[in-house]
């Protein structure tokens, strides 16, 4: 049982072959990128950090439908072995200045590596209960909550404190848990009409759940959680409405 779980994440010698070097070329592109955003271009790091986070789980999910797990699983390998490159250069490296909050001070590097591994144990989790949706939770995850950060910091007037690690303050807002529904629930819409039998009202409804859930889950998530819960709950809000038809 277990080893059959194992296989279907390892990447065979085909996916090693033909998809090594254009998934390591997208991973340094977008690490550069966010990079040169943070350093040249003096863009605050709640928008460097989420177009990252956006890049890669817009690319982990179109993996996932045209290619596969397998796919999934050699991109995320060679995510975390870029971050955590950048968390051991520190600050010498435009990409871990594009990563690292100065609100997670004197915290910066945990609270780029607990994400990361969130990610990772998000999508194995969503993979073992939730397999045929998964890659749903990662666009869920991937734009919904990419949105949150950077509207509650231009436009979010109603804070909230949220459950956080290592005694770092944390704060959302109503304005980017709005945004998280708001985005959620288009993409989860979105998906619904390309994978389901649905009818529209039906998409809009289910929709609507799902965006209304990673909204909540967001809000409550701990601070370096929410890639994790979101992703979970998004690909299982669809999941059940899917098979069980709800």
């Amino acid at each position: 049982m277990l080893q059959k779980i194992i296989d279907r994440f390892l990447p065979g010698q085909e996916t090693l072959l033909h998809l090594t070097l254009p998934l390591a070329v997208f991973s340094i592109a977008v690490a550069a990128l966010t990079g040169f955003m943070r350093v040249k271009k003096n863009i605050p790091v709640p928008y460097t950090r989420k177009t990252f986070h956006f890049l890669v789980f817009s690319a982990a999910g179109l993996l996932q439908y045209f290619y596969g797990l397998k796919a999934v699983s050699l991109l995320g390998s060679i995510v975390v072995i870029i971050v955590l490159l950048a968390v051991i250069a520190g600050p010498r490296l435009w990409f871990f200045r594009s990563l690292a909050r100065e609100t997670d001070a004197p915290h910066e590097k945990k609270f780029i590596i607990v994400p990361l591994f969130a990610t990772a144990i998000g999508g194995i989790i969503s993979n073992i209960l939730f397999p045929q949706t998964a890659f749903i939770g990662y666009f869920v995850g991937g734009l919904g909550d990419a949105v949150g950060e950077p509207v509650g910091k231009k436009w979010g007037k109603h804070q909230y404190t949220v459950p956080t690690l290592f005694g770092v303050k944390a704060t959302r807002s109503l304005e980017g848990s709005a945004a998280v529904f708001a985005v959620s629930f288009m993409v989860a819409v979105f998906c619904l009409f390309h994978v389901s039998s649905f009818s529209v009202w039906n998409c809009i409804l289910v929709g609507f759940i799902c965006g209304l859930t990673a909204a909540v889950v967001e809000a409550i998530s701990s601070h370096g959680l929410d890639n994790l819960t979101i992703q979970v709950f998004a690909a299982a809000v669809i999941y059940f409405s899917l098979f069980l038809k709800l």
